[in-house]
């Protein structure tokens, strides 16, 4: 198997932080993708859309893979290494949570577009947690959404790194030394 782009993700439950990660991270001067779910709710929401997750949940999950689809092909003309909030294997984990069937096609997808490993979970957090327009699903529901991206990243064959709750500052400086974007790597006991 050829090795992966240096596509980075961020994965976990919803408000656990990985927005405001991606933004950092964008400010310190590195590629980042946005996550699909939210782009894709505002999108629907602007136009009276059908492919929101509480009307047509299949509806939604193709509009992921779509824009999961374009946001790895774009990365791949990005400079240096790119940071993705979520990836096509969350959408598995969407699929899941909603007992819902995967499609044969998104399973190929996952195993034929790759990213770097390990996968950096943030872990629910209860003190940050909030809920807004875009984001209607309650703690509970935020904290069983990020053990199910545990399961389906590893069974999609990746290592899951848990991102400590810490300041936005520490958590990037975490993500970069995980990385190998920073010198003197701290993250090789890191919890999973």
């Amino acid at each position: 198997m050829p090795c992966p782009p240096p596509f980075h993700v961020l994965t976990g439950g919803p408000g656990s932080g990985k927005s405001s990660l991606l933004t950092t991270l964008a400010q310190a001067g590195h590629s980042t993708c946005e996550e699909a779910g939210r782009a894709i709710i505002r999108e629907q929401q602007a136009i009276g859309g059908s492919g929101l997750p509480w009307r047509d949940p299949n509806l939604f999950a193709e509009r992921m893979l779509a824009w999961e689809l374009k946001a790895h092909r774009q990365a791949q003309k990005m400079k240096g290494p790119v940071f993705f909030d979520r990836s096509l294997v969350d959408i598995i984990g969407y699929l899941r949570l909603n007992d819902l069937p995967v499609s044969e096609h998104l399973l190929r997808a996952v195993r034929q577009l790759r990213y770097q490993s390990p996968v950096l979970l943030l872990p629910h957090w209860p003190q940050i947690y909030r809920n807004d327009a875009e984001r209607r699903q309650d703690a509970l529901e935020a904290e069983r959404t990020c053990a199910v991206m545990r399961e389906v990243y590893a069974e999609a064959g990746y290592q899951l790194l848990e991102v400590p709750t810490a300041s936005l500052a520490q958590r990037r400086n975490f993500v970069l030394q995980c990385c190998a974007l920073s010198p003197a790597p701290a993250c090789e006991n890191a919890p999973a």
